[in-house]
């Protein structure tokens, strides 16, 4: 199991280990991350929507339904992650999982030697709320964004900034993973 403190390069290899030679389930992601680790369960499907794995089809809308659904359990403090069986069933292609996830592993090794804890206020209740309730607005958003591909990218970018922020306690990051939501909010107060 992953414990909240281990290294994000530790996520990384231990998901380039679980996956196969064919397939890949959702569902041995999940064991090998652990049933008790919501952060790098919000973690991965982040990050892999940050990668170019974004452009196959329905692989936003699965990631935003991941997203949404462990960003709920964490807002309601549950004490392991449900998942249901059709969405633990979805298979990815190993070799392209592999390879999504070696390219951005000199990336994890940086933010791993990059993060401290930072502006811990942001990690408490109520505050912590903030960055939970972003990461389920945006597991709502994603499967609208299915029709443009990549366009789920810059969502998973923040989405992966605040799971960091939460994971390392480091609000440099919480306050980076909110730029695109600002920016996004400037936009539609300029179009109102």
């Amino acid at each position: 199991m992953l414990d909240e403190n281990e290294s994000l390069v530790a996520l990384v290899d231990r998901i380039v280990d679980v996956a196969g030679p064919d397939q890949i389930k959702l569902e041995e992601l999940v064991q090998a991350v652990g049933h008790a680790s919501f952060t790098p369960m919000l973690l991965v499907p982040a990050i892999a929507l940050a990668t170019p794995l974004s452009g196959i089809p329905l692989f936003s809308s699965f990631m935003g339904v991941l997203i949404f659904l462990v960003s709920v359990q964490m807002l309601l403090r549950r004490d392991h992650l449900w998942l249901p069986q059709w969405l633990l069933r979805r298979k990815a292609d190993s070799s392209r999982v592999k390879g999504a996830f070696k390219r951005i592993r000199p990336a994890m090794a940086w933010l791993d030697a990059h993060t401290d804890e930072r502006l811990a206020a942001f990690f408490h209740r109520p505050l912590i709320f903030i960055p939970q309730l972003l990461c389920v607005l945006s597991g709502l958003i994603l499967p609208m964004l299915e029709l443009v591909p990549f366009s789920s990218s810059p969502i998973g970018c923040a989405v992966a900034l605040l799971a960091l922020a939460m994971l390392a306690r480091d609000g440099l990051y919480l306050v980076l993973g909110l730029i695109p939501y600002g920016c996004v909010a400037w936009l539609v107060l300029r179009i109102i």
